[in-house]
């Protein structure tokens, strides 16, 4: 049966990819990812993955428990005005982003890789949402910070986080925001020709009731 390989030890991906029926591991890649020189945000990601997914390949092409081995890659950014933030490197830095997000629309690109390993194949793509931040308060952005929850996100924020909640509108689909689109990954995985396992109420649920149209799209290919 096939395995996936999520090339990440992010734990917000790691409980996003069970939905998707496989049994998994999660393996870090570790890159580095300044090769990734494309200045377009939703370029950019892709090649990342691309990287992480090349990585973890080359780590596992020779290893016999990994022939029948889907390596899953993605990156995320936060683009606002054209400009990527990422992961912010201290608190001001969050502080800064987080402000210059606040009442406005941003884009989030999540790049996404699948590598078969046994026969070299891939599909790469792009995932984008369009997301409003809420008019949040500094204070409300201070405590956020003090939770420690920004540090390791781009852009500085979660979508799912339960107290700060900084989306007021999204337009695109929630998983994606998070770190990996689970409907797009679904219509890739279609794309390699790997059977349909989706767990549809456990996507649905991860969606935390926002709409998504590509989930209702290619839900109909699931069912």
């Amino acid at each position: 049966m096939t395995k996936l390989i999520l090339a990440s030890q992010s734990p917000r991906r790691r409980a996003l990819i069970g939905a998707l029926g496989y049994p998994f591991e999660a393996i870090s890649a570790d890159v580095d990812e300044s090769q990734a020189t494309d200045p377009s945000p939703a370029v950019n990601v892709v090649e990342t993955a691309w990287l992480k997914a090349v990585a973890i390949a080359e780590r596992l092409r020779a290893r016999p428990a990994y022939e029948n081995a889907v390596i899953v890659a993605a990156d995320t950014t936060v683009a606002l005005e054209g400009r990527m933030l990422g992961k912010p490197s201290d608190a001001a830095e969050a502080r800064h982003m987080l402000t210059a997000l606040r009442s406005r629309k941003h884009e989030v690109h999540t790049g996404a890789v699948l590598l078969e390993l046994a026969t070299g194949r891939e599909v790469r793509g792009v995932n984008t949402a369009v997301v409003s931040m809420r008019d949040y308060t500094d204070d409300e952005i201070e405590a956020y910070i003090a939770s420690g929850d920004p540090f390791d996100k781009a852009g500085s924020y979660a979508i799912q986080h339960p107290d700060f909640q900084p989306v007021a509108h999204l337009d695109g689909c929630f998983t994606g925001v998070m770190g990996l689109s689970l409907c797009h990954l679904a219509q890739m995985m279609a794309q390699l020709g790997l059977p349909n396992r989706i767990d549809l109420t456990a996507v649905r649920s991860l969606h935390q009731a926002y709409p998504c149209a590509l989930y209702d799209e290619t839900s109909k290919q699931w069912v």
